[in-house]
């Protein structure tokens, strides 16, 4: 019959009324909201501000709004929506930039869809999830030699601010072999987006990249649904079966909007100032990060995290730490020095790199880390000319070496060296005078 073919359509809609606004959060009342949910508060020009739910007092839903909310008044209409959140998803992606609610901010057009999915996506099983086995060519000699990374593995940041992480981001994306590029702006200053799509990714980084940005002066919310959103869009492309370069800049700036959140909705602070759901979060958000439950297909992921005045010790840091597979630290020391890019190999590992690379390469890479540290440790007194050859055979192969190793160590923004012409170099370097 004609009338079963008839969808059911509602004979009434419910509207809640906003009876307070605080700070970052309104109070509604009189519909049912469940947390997560999203609604609509009109404006007093009759438009719709979207908003979610992210907590509620007695009978009244604390909401706060993913774009900026001007307009409100105390009775303002809210209405409930209903379904979980959709984003669109394709290959007409690559190129473009969009904000964290997946809208073009690049003014090349709408972004036509090819596939909708749920923004909240299903995680892997534990025990499904392929081991990290193969490495990855990040087109950059001091990680593709001494600190090998592994298809699906999540490595961290670490830095302090102008030591030079957005331009190793850059290159990372300009000569990786991973097929496709997500990168995430998160919480940055809003002129650093438009120069690290122009100067640090370049057009030859962006034929293969989707960006995803939300300045500093978005709010929390937004930058939390741009957080996920580049997750769940490597996560498409994963299971699309590519390898992909997820690159997060920063997860600090991820973890002070949920701070943000938390402590307009009243959760009280734990460790300097972060209350427990931050330390809650990180963890759900990096394991979406990774290899999935087929052969093909991979996710590696590099999150910067913000060292406040270079500070490893920071909360944030520290957790990083503790749920990462390896972390690169960057150091203000080596960059005032013109050392580029700044990575200080004695401060940073990477926990998949005997998985991924020969006993041989795990040893030369071994054994220069230890001749660069010996170095360092002495290099005060070789200042003060405390130093005489001959006595200790070790400090003299350091000595020696140590001006090889710093000009192996630094690369020009612009140069590519590919995997097996950084293990070659790694073993010229190590020639046996090891």
């Amino acid at each position: 019959m004609a009338m079963d073919r008839v969808p059911d359509v509602p004979v009434a809609r419910t509207y809640g009324r906003l009876v307070r606004m605080a700070g970052l959060t309104m109070e509604a009342v009189g519909c049912r909201l469940s947390t997560g949910q999203r609604c609509m508060v009109e404006t007093d020009q009759g438009d719709y501000i979207e908003a979610e739910v992210v907590g509620f007092d007695r009978n009244a839903s604390v909401l706060m709004p993913i774009r900026h909310a001007t307009g409100l008044r105390p009775g303002s209409r809210v209405l409930p929506l209903h379904g979980d959140s959709k984003i669109s998803v394709g290959y007409g992606m690559l190129g473009r930039v969009f904000n964290g609610l997946g809208e073009p901010l690049d003014e090349k057009g709408a972004f036509t869809q090819e596939h909708r999915i749920n923004l909240q996506g299903e995680s892997i099983n534990p025990l499904k999830r392929l081991p990290i086995s193969r490495q990855l060519d990040v087109g950059v000699r001091a990680i593709n030699g001494m600190l090998s990374v592994g298809k699906g593995q999540r490595m961290g940041l670490f830095a302090g601010s102008g030591v030079g992480k957005s331009v190793l981001l850059g290159m990372m994306t300009r000569n990786t072999t991973a097929e496709i590029t997500v990168v995430g702006l998160i919480g940055e200053r809003g002129r650093e987006v438009r120069e690290f799509i122009e100067h640090s990714l370049g057009e030859d980084g962006m034929k293969h990249a989707v960006v995803i940005a939300s300045p500093a002066d978005d709010p929390p919310l937004m930058r939390l649904r741009a957080s996920v959103l580049c997750h769940r869009i490597a996560e498409y492309f994963r299971d699309q079966g590519h390898d992909v370069l997820l690159l997060m800049d920063s997860l600090t700036r991820y973890a002070q909007a949920q701070r943000e959140i938390a402590l307009a909705v009243g959760e009280p602070p734990a460790t300097k100032g972060y209350p427990p759901s931050v330390f809650s979060l990180l963890p759900q958000l990096v394991e979406r990060a990774g290899n999935g439950a087929t052969e093909r297909g991979s996710i590696t992921a590099f999150y910067t995290v913000l060292s406040e005045g270079d500070d490893q010790q920071d909360p944030i840091a520290d957790a990083a730490r503790a749920i990462l597979d390896g972390h690169i630290v960057l150091n203000r020391e080596l960059a005032e020095q013109g050392h580029y890019p700044a990575i200080d190999i004695e401060q940073s590992i990477s926990r998949a790199m005997p998985q991924v690379v020969s006993p041989e390469q795990l040893s030369q890479a071994q054994r220069v880390k230890q001749l660069y540290s010996r170095y360092r440790q002495v290099q005060d007194l070789i200042s003060l000319g405390g130093y005489h050859p001959g006595q200790d055979h070790q400090l003299d192969l350091a000595v020696q070496s140590y001006p090889m190793i710093c000009q192996f160590l630094q690369q020009k923004m612009n140069e590519k060296v590919t995997l097996e012409d950084s293990q070659m170099q790694l073993l010229q370097l190590s020639g046996g005078q090891f």
